[in-house]
């Protein structure tokens, strides 16, 4: 993996906080729905710029003047995600966020169709995928133009339009090919970790100028291990056994595993990283905002939003990674899928416990997935 790929998924991984920033504090279900349809298609491109630079290299020639400029229509798209569902002073946002999107798509299936003359019939499925993708701008299009739940159909059914002709392609064009197992699942992991990164920048931002206050850095050190155990269960024995299983397979069994495994499954857990990055943001901030009122820190509760956002990002991340462990044929057990279960079993915690509490009590549960399974592997 080259340097240039890192830059440009360093510039995917601003357009995730800026989501961040569209869903706001505190969050709404509309804004956390809102964000959530923008992450997937935002994932989707990415993950097409993945295959790219698994198919050519992306640092020279025209593939690094076509991602520069791709890399800087997602930069303008992360730029305007805030005003994404409504416009405002200046240039329209929704109108010139599709814009950016339109054009880091196009310039991709441009790239690929060029760099794919030396695999036989690899032009003719980009050709079709790239038939459907323009379908899906039209909704897009026309969603940026209206107001309201118009707008909101219209960008729900480019989204499914994208996955759906992404499918179909596979389907009947076939799976397209994987030449380097190991730079794929590299490229994957190294955007997850930087996401993980990502979530202690919002948990800095939770915290805000009272994060000198010893609650405040408690709560913060808490904040932190929960990320730790993110980190610790795919990167500890998941990841490595999933690309050594990715390795292991050929032809179209392992590009349907890449596309399956990473393309699809790794969306749930960057997904899982944003709300328990959010959630964990919301409780520094209410923590900040009881001591530096000088009140006992930790009263009240979290919001049903803020709770959801805490647990339930857990429990996608959770539940991705199983479904990614069983993608890689690797063994799911009990344990596992109790902790995925607890997750979202523990969601009203967040709503009844003081802030604190509730992100201790995810913690706990996190650090006990995490320890079992280190000790599972040591028996």
């Amino acid at each position: 993996m080259t340097t240039f790929e890192i830059f440009f998924d360093l510039v995917f991984v601003f357009a995730l906080t800026r989501i961040m920033a569209l869903i706001g504090q505190p969050p709404t279900p509309v804004a956390m729905a809102q964000g959530l349809l923008l992450l997937v298609l935002l994932w989707f491109a990415w993950s097409s710029y993945a295959w790219l630079g698994n198919q050519t290299r992306a640092d020279v020639g025209l593939v690094r003047a076509g991602i520069l400029v791709a890399m800087a229509a997602l930069f303008v798209a992360a730029l305007v995600m805030p005003r994404a569902w409504s416009s405002g002073p200046g240039l329209d946002g929704p109108l010139l966020l599709v814009l950016a999107y339109v054009l880091l798509r196009a310039v991709y299936l441009l790239l690929y169709h060029w760099v794919a003359g030396g695999v036989p019939g690899l032009r003719a499925r980009i050709r079709f995928f790239a038939m459907v993708s323009a379908l899906g701008w039209v909704p897009l299009l026309l969603g940026a133009l209206l107001a309201g739940a118009a707008h909101a159909v219209l960008w729900v059914a480019a989204f499914v339009i994208e996955l759906g002709g992404q499918r179909l392609s596979y389907a009947w064009r076939g799976v397209w090919p994987l030449r380097s197992p190991s730079h794929f699942a590299e490229r994957h992991g190294l955007v997850l970790i930087i996401a993980l990164g990502e979530s202690l920048v919002a948990a800095g931002a939770g915290a805000g100028s009272a994060v000198i206050a010893p609650p405040v850095l408690g709560v913060a050190l808490v904040g932190l291990a929960v990320t730790v155990c993110l980190w610790w269960l795919y990167f500890d024995d998941t990841a490595p056994a999933a690309a050594r299983a990715l390795a292991a397979a050929s032809g179209d069994r392992r590009a349907r595993m890449a596309a399956d495994a990473y393309s699809v499954t790794h969306l749930l857990l960057i997904m899982g990283v944003i709300y328990v990055a959010l959630g964990i943001e919301q409780v520094l901030a209410h923590v900040a905002e009881q001591d530096g009122g000088g009140r006992r820190s930790g009263g009240g509760t979290l919001s049903w939003s803020a709770s959801v956002a805490l647990y339930g990002g857990a429990t996608v991340y959770l539940a991705g990674r199983l479904l990614f462990r069983r993608l890689t044929e690797q063994a799911v057990q009990p344990a596992q899928v109790a902790a995925a279960v607890a997750a979202l079993l523990l969601l009203p915690l967040g709503r009844a416990l003081p802030p604190p509490a509730a992100l201790g009590v995810l913690a706990a549960l996190l650090v006990a997935a995490a320890v079992g399974e280190r000790l599972a592997r040591a028996r």
